[in-house]
């Protein structure tokens, strides 16, 4: 089965062309370097002495998100990500649980009142927005303001991405002085209260922080639901099933995360001079991975262009690989979960409005859909 997404939406015909032709690409001895390979791709997310995450050489006002988890390697990587590891822990991922169906029933049944729904702005965006805000601690009218933030942090638009950072450090730095005055049970307390007590976060570390988590807490989430919702349109017979056998579901979502990567490549730098595949690679020279075609490598996935919901083993590198690996994958599967199982009870013979062209997101490395309009009976 082939899901019916258009070639200018993800294009896997030219993944496909360049693993075979051009598996490591570059277009001078200086330009980025593109992997397309599956096993190239994980020796570059798994090897940090060789493959840097960082870009910068110090922490900066201008561009917090440079200064997080995402952003650092060794030592300072390890210190930063255990101040949150313990929000996502198994038992506190699981704990977000009756949040997640409470907000998922809300906003369902305004959907069956209307008959149709778009399914990104008023389905899968609203509803991981509202659980990362909550473990946050973000005042309930200013989620649209932090979708509206995360969109632009994966846009393509550089200036509207500086201008993002520049108002969500305001923002966040009013909501941590706060905090530090009057703490409550949220993550962003948590984070003011390791600050204050050790200095182990800086102040746009801090900041950072809420950013990362902000971005990583909706646009993955987000868009994996609407993917499934898209493949699960044009593939009838698959979505019977899942609608009948709801244990179906967590599997099935596994291969919506290979076949449309939610996040298409990641980003490194060569940190030392070094060989991939036989190719020299220069210190300094940034790496493009593309998740998106490793995730469709003939070599480790058996006939990657069909959507098999029942694939196993499936090692999708849709949430990285080694040190870097999300640490958000084990709450975005929950609430991806119970989103897809809630829509099938509730609409079973949903259909995608087709008279209505769909038009893939402004960003080089997330995929999603801008709008998903559906006909809910």
């Amino acid at each position: 089965m082939i899901p019916d997404i258009p070639e200018e939406l993800i294009p896997l015909t030219r993944f496909r062309t360049m693993r075979s032709a051009s598996p490591i690409h570059a277009e001078g001895p200086n330009s980025p370097v593109h992997i397309y390979k599956y096993e190239d791709a994980k020796a570059v997310l798994s090897d940090h002495e060789r493959f840097s995450s960082q870009f910068r050489s110090a922490p900066s006002e201008e561009e917090p998100i440079e200064s997080t988890v995402l952003r650092v390697d060794p030592p300072r990587h390890r210190q930063l990500r255990s101040l949150v590891t313990r929000a996502f822990t198994p038992a506190a991922v699981e704990a977000m649980r009756p949040l997640i169906q409470s907000t998922a029933q809300e906003l369902l049944d305004k959907a069956q009142s209307q008959g149709t729904i778009d399914a990104v702005s008023e389905w899968a965006a609203p509803l991981p927005v509202i659980v990362i805000a909550e473990m946050l601690g973000i005042p309930r009218e200013d989620r649209k303001q932090f979708k509206a933030w995360s969109d632009e942090l994966v846009g393509n638009d550089w200036e509207r991405f500086m201008r993002c950072q520049r108002e969500m450090a305001a923002y966040f730095a009013k909501i941590a002085e706060k905090r530090k005055q009057e703490p409550r049970n949220d993550l962003i307390s948590r984070l003011v209260a390791v600050n204050a007590d050790d200095g182990q976060l800086s102040a746009v570390e801090l900041i950072g922080f809420c950013m990362l988590l902000l971005v990583a807490g909706n646009e993955t989430t987000t868009n994996l639901i609407s993917s499934a919702l898209l493949c699960l349109d044009s593939l009838p017979d698959e979505r019977e099933r899942a609608a009948a056998e709801p244990e179906r579901v967590p599997r099935m979502l596994e291969e919506v995360l290979r076949y449309c990567s939610p996040v298409q490549t990641v980003f490194r730098r060569v940190a030392r001079n070094t060989e991939l595949r036989g190719r020299r690679l220069t210190a300094g020279q940034h790496v493009h991975v593309w998740i998106g075609s490793a995730n469709h490598d003939e070599d480790v996935f058996d006939q990657p262009h069909l959507f098999d919901a029942s694939r196993d083993p499936n090692p999708h590198l849709s949430f990285g690989h080694g040190i870097h690996y999300c640490l958000g994958a084990l709450l975005a599967r929950l609430e991806a979960d119970i989103a897809i199982r809630m829509w099938l009870e509730r609409f079973p013979r949903f259909a995608r409005d087709r008279t209505i062209r769909l038009e893939r997101l402004d960003s080089g490395f997330v995929f999603g859909v801008k709008q998903l309009p559906i006909r809910l009976s």
